[in-house]
């Protein structure tokens, strides 16, 4: 099987590993950075693919890991390999829904996953007003586009808030603000790969950091699941549409709530942590995927109304309840 992985590089610690996977499982394996692919489209419906203005050769299934730096050029690399009848590890639509944390935040809430209580706005000063909404100081406030390691902020006082609101907002940027992650909450790292979850880390700030999630450096620690947290990270997954996730939960008291789902996760940290080998179960999903396994499926953003009963008089429609909550942090509210 000839495999493409679009990534920036094949030095990269999670790219190095499934072309070495690849290859040990006998697939032809070759990496394209998705910057130098060229796209020839037509008015007849035909399209051409180059790669340092060479037609690329036909690949049977593409694996992409597009970093959040390129998101708008990878994603159309990516949605030209879907036009031409490629199967895909990741489609465009899912990796650019998990990439916008408040639509994806919204997604899961309407379809009934609990996520922090979450509040969002243009201005500085309603945002400053909405704090009680999300527990009171301190919060975090995250950029709607940042990438994991700069996206991410804690805010321990108003005054330190007002001053972050209105330089990341006169930026231009556009933010949400999050319940504060608690030191004795659990903060979890689930793999999922073809809608199972394959392995999990619980991971641990290091002395002296703030307690909150996707912390740089934080120690890693195999666990196992717990039902409720497999079944939340697995439906998840599928909800934002993705063949490969990882999805960030962080557990109180025994409710999982997802404060993220990353389209492209890190694969060494969480081999050496659990000792199992993530980069094989990736592969074995493009084989599937090729051979015409059913891919996750994405639903519509606005989930479905249930079905009357037709012996029953007709009953008020659910969706004045869902316009009506605001952010608790129960279970399905934001």
């Amino acid at each position: 099987m000839k495999v493409t992985l679009l990534s920036r590089s094949a030095s990269i610690p999670s790219t190095r590993r499934l072309v070495e996977a690849g290859r040990a499982r006998g697939h032809r394996m070759r990496v394209l950075n998705p910057l130098r692919v060229q796209m020839h489209l037509d008015g007849g419906g035909r399209a051409t693919l180059y790669y340092d203005r060479k037609k690329l050769a036909p690949t049977d299934v593409v694996l992409p890991r597009i970093a959040q730096s390129i998101s708008t050029y990878g994603l159309a690399v990516v949605n030209q390999f879907v036009l031409s009848g490629v199967p895909l590890v990741n489609h465009a639509q899912a990796i650019a829904q998990s990439r916008s944390k408040m639509r994806s935040l919204q997604l899961l809430s309407a379809h009934g996953i609990a996520i922090p209580a979450t509040v969002m706005a243009r201005d500085a000063a309603h945002l400053k007003e909405m704090v009680g909404l999300v527990g009171g100081v301190p919060v975090l406030v995250k950029l709607l586009q940042g990438q994991e390691k700069h996206g991410v902020m804690v805010c321990e006082s108003l005054q330190s808030l007002e001053a972050a609101l209105e330089a990341v907002l006169g930026l231009g940027h556009n933010l949400v603000m999050q319940e504060y992650v608690k030191s004795t909450s659990q903060d979890v790292r689930v793999l999922v790969v073809g809608g199972k979850a394959v392995a999990a880390v619980r991971r641990r700030p290091r002395p002296g950091r703030l307690a909150h999630t996707l912390i740089k450096g934080a120690r890693l620690e195999a666990m196992e699941l717990s039902p409720g947290q497999r079944a939340t990270a697995e439906k998840a997954t599928r909800l934002v549409g993705l063949e490969v996730a990882a999805v960030d939960l962080l557990d109180v008291e025994g409710h999982s709530k997802v404060f993220e789902v990353n389209s492209s996760p890190a694969l060494p940290e969480m081999e050496a942590a659990t000792g199992l080998d993530l980069a094989t179960p990736i592969i074995l999903r493009a084989e599937e995927l090729v051979a015409g396994a059913e891919p996750v499926s994405t639903p519509d953003l606005i989930p479905p109304l249930p079905l009357a009963d037709p012996d029953l008089s007709p009953t008020p429609s659910p969706r004045g309840k869902r316009a009506s909550r605001t952010p608790s942090g129960g279970r399905g509210g934001a």
